[in-house]
């Protein structure tokens, strides 16, 4: 039987329409797609790990218990062969490493057109004994349900620890295995010539509050003499030697004798109450975050919570303070008792932490006064809470500043400003309703640079010191090379000392 035959002028009229309808189809999956995509892709920046199949571990004591319990129980072949204490120090060992170390930079110079400034950072990790490193996480994981024990001020001992862990982040990440590792632009290698750094695993803040006093100085007398006995050391005099100081009492009683190196620190105090004049420099030194105490506000929480953002102005802390934090009762004494103000005194322990957090996810701006050094753990956790920080620190410094602008996140202003009646809320006042959600949606991008984590995520604050520490290694090599080559009887007109910081009051000029 023949087939139907479609009319001719039948077959003309559907198919533009079909071809239409088929268009309009694409077209509309196109755009969904493309929406999608949109979104997942903004979602995706303001809310770190949303796009991990794991989710990294960021709480100091579950890393740490992990790290002890599992990865340390088992060290890697390399790690566990290798023991880098000196026993007797000879010159030709350090002439040695010299050698090879001329030989392998020059192999650099001549097959790499942008050396040195080249990525990956390679980094030599020292194997101290493990009364520097390991023994001391062990008394950490074995003490800090002690709550009972606090510092002269009121603060819990083992939560100061947790705030300035930089050390176990950075080490953490480094002795992982590759296959581990996330970060793409350091590399840790095990030949000491090939080393741009040499990172020194100390842990000199958990020494300083858990050991006794006579203990803890023998200790760090035990490490400056480990460290400073290492031929790498001799040959650079400590120049290229990372060592994490970020509280400001660890290692104080030694630390003049390694002036010279890599200083991992809060911020820089240059009123001499906490460092010496020439001990520290924002050329030779690296500020690192302090590690948030409290819960990040992604993208998510910021949406829930801004209409719940009712307070102007939140600050809960420690009201009186030393040196540069003597401002903290200035600004109470103006504050107190002002519409729209919240000041509340910070208690330790999980109910301190739950106000602090429920305080500043309630507010637009979150005070941020100096403490007893010019920078205080509170502005990171605004800074993670989604509460636009308002600095009010004359000396302060603040972490990773050649990569991040924090006008776009935080507002600064003078003491002097500050404490001026009804000047400060009047300031907050003028701030826009735009200008705040533009710095809300900043806040939410910004926060993963200060969240520390196991695996160290790209971005995180692990990741951001060795883009940091990248550019330091020009002047680390000249400052070097300087050093072995100068006669006694020349005249050092070239140094690192530490200039005046930066300065939110009035310049002398004006």
């Amino acid at each position: 039987m023949p087939a139907k035959q479609i009319p001719p002028y039948l077959s003309r009229s559907k198919s533009p329409i079909l071809r239409l309808i088929l268009s309009l189809l694409a077209v509309s999956i196109l755009i969904l797609l493309f929406s999608s995509s949109t979104s997942h892709r903004y979602l995706d920046n303001d809310r770190p790990f949303s796009n991990l199949k794991i989710r990294p571990e960021t709480s100091f004591v579950l890393s740490i218990e992990q790290f002890l319990t599992q990865k340390a129980a088992k060290p890697s072949p390399s790690s566990s062969s290798r023991d880098d204490t000196v026993h007797t120090l000879r010159e030709e060992d350090v002439s040695r490493l010299d050698d090879r170390k001329y030989e392998k930079e020059n192999e650099w110079m001549h097959g790499d057109p942008y050396y040195p400034l080249s990525m990956p950072v390679r980094v030599y990790v020292y194997e101290m004994p493990s009364k520097f490193t390991y023994d001391l996480l062990w008394l950490f994981r074995n003490t800090y349900k002690e709550t009972s024990n606090l510092t002269s001020n009121g603060s819990p001992v083992h939560r100061l620890i947790e705030q300035h862990s930089i050390d176990y982040w950075l080490w953490a990440d480094l002795i992982a295995p590759e296959s581990e590792r996330l970060l793409k632009n350091v590399v840790r290698v095990h030949q000491q010539e090939e080393a741009d750094l040499f990172y020194v695993p100390f842990f000199t803040t958990i020494s300083f509050f858990l050991l006794e006093k006579q203990q803890c100085k023998t200790l760090y007398r035990e490490a400056l003499k480990w460290v400073t006995d290492q031929p790498a050391w001799k040959r650079s005099e400590g120049r290229d030697h990372i060592f994490p100081i970020h509280h400001p009492w660890s290692f104080k009683s030694v630390r003049r004798y390694v002036k010279n190196a890599i200083w991992l620190l809060p911020d820089m105090d240059s009123t001499g109450n906490w460092y010496k004049p020439g001990q520290v420099s924002l050329e030779k030194d690296l500020i690192l975050p302090y590690v948030p105490n409290l819960d990040i506000c992604d993208a998510k929480c910021l949406s829930d919570t801004e209409s719940k953002r009712t307070t102007l102005l939140f600050f809960c802390g420690r009201l009186k303070r030393n040196a540069g934090g003597k401002i903290r009762a200035k600004l109470v004494a103006e504050l107190s008792g002002a519409n729209g103000v919240a000041i509340e005194e910070g208690t330790a322990g999980e109910g301190g932490k739950a106000a602090a957090q429920n305080g500043m996810r309630r507010s637009i701006f979150c005070l941020s006064p100096a403490g007893d050094t010019p920078s205080s753990a509170r502005l990171f956790d605004a800074i993670v809470s989604g509460c636009i920080p308002v600095s009010v620190s004359d000396e302060l410094e603040l972490p990773f500043e050649g990569i991040l602008d924090y006008r776009k996140i935080a507002l600064f202003v003078s003491s002097g400003d500050a404490v001026q009646p009804g000047w400060l809320l009047t300031f907050l006042k003028g701030i826009s309703i735009s200008q705040i959600r533009e710095m809300r949606r900043n806040l939410a991008q910004y926060s993963r640079h200060f969240i520390y984590s196991s695996p160290a995520q790209p971005l995180g604050p692990e990741d951001l010191v060795w883009r940091m520490m990248a550019g330091k290694l020009v002047n680390i090599k000249l400052h070097t090379r300087r050093s072995q080559r100068v006669v006694k009887e020349s005249r050092s007109i070239c140094t690192c000392d530490c200039k005046r910081a930066n300065s939110t009051g009035p310049s002398p000029l004006s």
